[in-house]
Protein backbone atom coordinates (compact mmCIF):
# COMPACT_ATOMS: atom_id res chain seq x y z
CA UNK A 1 0.00 0.00 0.00
CA UNK A 2 1.75 3.15 -1.01
CA UNK A 3 2.10 5.62 1.55
CA UNK A 4 0.76 9.13 0.73
CA UNK A 5 2.38 12.40 0.83
CA UNK A 6 2.92 13.64 4.41
CA UNK A 7 3.13 9.56 5.49
CA UNK A 8 -0.79 9.49 5.44
CA UNK A 9 -1.55 5.45 4.74
CA UNK A 10 -4.97 5.54 3.44
CA UNK A 11 -7.44 2.84 5.28
CA UNK A 12 -8.45 -0.31 2.63
CA UNK A 13 -11.74 -0.31 1.37
CA UNK A 14 -13.10 -3.83 2.02
CA UNK A 15 -14.92 -3.88 -1.17
CA UNK A 16 -13.67 -6.80 -2.78
CA UNK A 17 -12.36 -9.88 -1.07
CA UNK A 18 -12.59 -13.77 -2.17
CA UNK A 19 -12.86 -16.51 0.19
CA UNK A 20 -10.65 -20.32 -0.42
CA UNK A 21 -11.39 -23.09 1.54
CA UNK A 22 -9.60 -25.92 1.00
CA UNK A 23 -10.70 -28.41 -1.47
CA UNK A 24 -14.37 -27.39 -0.73
CA UNK A 25 -15.16 -23.94 -2.78
CA UNK A 26 -13.39 -20.70 -3.46
CA UNK A 27 -15.45 -17.21 -4.34
CA UNK A 28 -17.04 -14.55 -3.94
CA UNK A 29 -19.13 -13.33 -0.95
CA UNK A 30 -21.20 -10.59 -0.29
CA UNK A 31 -20.13 -9.63 2.88
CA UNK A 32 -17.58 -11.33 6.17
CA UNK A 33 -17.62 -10.75 9.77
CA UNK A 34 -15.83 -12.39 12.43
CA UNK A 35 -12.11 -11.97 11.86
CA UNK A 36 -11.09 -11.99 15.20
CA UNK A 37 -9.72 -13.08 18.85
CA UNK A 38 -10.40 -12.33 22.42
CA UNK A 39 -9.01 -13.66 25.56
CA UNK A 40 -11.29 -13.86 28.76
CA UNK A 41 -9.92 -11.87 31.43
CA UNK A 42 -9.00 -13.96 34.39
CA UNK A 43 -9.17 -11.28 37.64
CA UNK A 44 -6.75 -12.09 40.36
CA UNK A 45 -7.07 -10.28 43.54
CA UNK A 46 -4.21 -9.67 45.71
CA UNK A 47 -3.66 -7.94 49.28
CA UNK A 48 -0.92 -5.77 49.42
CA UNK A 49 1.01 -3.80 52.40
CA UNK A 50 -0.75 -2.20 54.37
CA UNK A 51 -4.36 -3.68 53.47
CA UNK A 52 -4.40 -2.36 50.37
CA UNK A 53 -6.30 -4.39 47.52
CA UNK A 54 -5.13 -4.80 43.95
CA UNK A 55 -6.76 -6.78 41.08
CA UNK A 56 -4.81 -7.74 38.67
CA UNK A 57 -6.30 -8.59 34.88
CA UNK A 58 -4.86 -11.64 33.49
CA UNK A 59 -5.66 -12.82 29.88
CA UNK A 60 -7.42 -16.69 30.10
CA UNK A 61 -8.43 -19.05 27.06
CA UNK A 62 -8.04 -17.37 23.99
CA UNK A 63 -11.21 -17.70 21.69
CA UNK A 64 -11.54 -17.26 18.45
CA UNK A 65 -14.69 -15.18 16.48
CA UNK A 66 -16.85 -17.69 14.17
CA UNK A 67 -16.63 -16.62 10.67
CA UNK A 68 -19.81 -16.05 8.78
CA UNK A 69 -20.22 -15.33 5.10
CA UNK A 70 -22.54 -14.39 2.95
CA UNK A 71 -23.67 -14.37 -0.84
CA UNK A 72 -26.50 -13.93 -3.18
CA UNK A 73 -27.59 -18.14 -3.95
CA UNK A 74 -26.66 -19.71 -7.24
CA UNK A 75 -26.89 -23.04 -8.20
CA UNK A 76 -23.75 -23.80 -7.21
CA UNK A 77 -24.24 -26.73 -3.99
CA UNK A 78 -20.79 -26.39 -2.18
CA UNK A 79 -21.33 -25.00 1.19
CA UNK A 80 -24.13 -27.27 1.26
CA UNK A 81 -22.92 -30.29 0.76
CA UNK A 82 -19.92 -29.17 2.74
CA UNK A 83 -22.28 -28.61 6.10
CA UNK A 84 -23.82 -32.46 5.28
CA UNK A 85 -20.25 -33.62 6.41
CA UNK A 86 -20.93 -32.11 9.36
CA UNK A 87 -24.73 -33.59 9.69
CA UNK A 88 -23.63 -37.04 9.08
CA UNK A 89 -21.13 -37.15 11.94
CA UNK A 90 -18.07 -36.26 9.61
CA UNK A 91 -16.48 -33.26 11.66
CA UNK A 92 -13.07 -34.21 11.04
CA UNK A 93 -13.52 -34.80 7.03
CA UNK A 94 -15.16 -31.32 6.99
CA UNK A 95 -12.23 -29.80 8.68
CA UNK A 96 -10.30 -27.41 6.55
CA UNK A 97 -7.76 -24.70 6.50
CA UNK A 98 -8.96 -22.03 4.32
CA UNK A 99 -8.26 -17.79 3.81
CA UNK A 100 -9.90 -14.38 3.54
CA UNK A 101 -7.98 -12.54 1.04
CA UNK A 102 -8.71 -8.99 0.85
CA UNK A 103 -7.85 -6.93 -2.32
CA UNK A 104 -7.24 -3.23 -3.48
CA UNK A 105 -8.70 -1.10 -6.66
CA UNK A 106 -5.79 -2.58 -8.67
CA UNK A 107 -6.62 -6.27 -7.88
CA UNK A 108 -3.48 -6.21 -5.40
CA UNK A 109 -3.55 -8.73 -2.75
CA UNK A 110 -3.27 -6.40 0.37
CA UNK A 111 -4.49 -8.25 3.31
CA UNK A 112 -5.02 -12.02 3.94
CA UNK A 113 -6.62 -13.97 6.88
CA UNK A 114 -6.07 -17.55 7.13
CA UNK A 115 -7.87 -20.06 9.70
CA UNK A 116 -7.29 -23.46 10.08
CA UNK A 117 -9.54 -26.74 11.19
CA UNK A 118 -12.30 -24.54 10.21
CA UNK A 119 -15.88 -26.47 9.63
CA UNK A 120 -19.41 -25.64 8.70
CA UNK A 121 -21.38 -24.69 12.19
CA UNK A 122 -24.13 -23.26 10.28
CA UNK A 123 -26.26 -22.41 6.66
CA UNK A 124 -29.35 -20.69 6.69
CA UNK A 125 -31.06 -20.44 3.33
CA UNK A 126 -32.54 -17.41 1.83
CA UNK A 127 -35.52 -15.24 3.11
CA UNK A 128 -37.99 -15.92 0.22
CA UNK A 129 -40.66 -12.88 -0.31
CA UNK A 130 -42.04 -12.87 -3.98
CA UNK A 131 -43.00 -8.97 -3.25
CA UNK A 132 -39.05 -7.63 -3.11
CA UNK A 133 -36.63 -7.51 -5.62
CA UNK A 134 -34.22 -8.10 -3.45
CA UNK A 135 -31.49 -11.19 -3.89
CA UNK A 136 -31.36 -14.11 -2.50
CA UNK A 137 -28.84 -14.43 0.48
CA UNK A 138 -27.38 -17.52 1.75
CA UNK A 139 -25.15 -17.76 5.21
CA UNK A 140 -22.71 -19.75 6.24
CA UNK A 141 -21.09 -19.67 9.50
CA UNK A 142 -17.69 -21.46 9.92
CA UNK A 143 -16.41 -22.37 13.52
CA UNK A 144 -12.20 -22.98 13.38
CA UNK A 145 -9.32 -23.32 15.99
CA UNK A 146 -7.39 -20.81 15.34
CA UNK A 147 -6.80 -17.08 13.19
CA UNK A 148 -3.96 -15.68 11.68
CA UNK A 149 -3.92 -12.32 9.77
CA UNK A 150 -0.51 -12.83 7.66
CA UNK A 151 -0.77 -9.72 5.49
Amino acid sequence: MPTQPGGRVDPLVSVSFYVDVQGVFTGTFRSCTGLGSQSEIVEHLAAGKGGTTHIYKIPGVCKWTNICLKRGVTDSMDVWTWRKQVEEGNVNEARKNGSIIMYDQTNTEVARWNFENGWPAKISGPNLDASTNDIAIEELEIAHEKLVREK
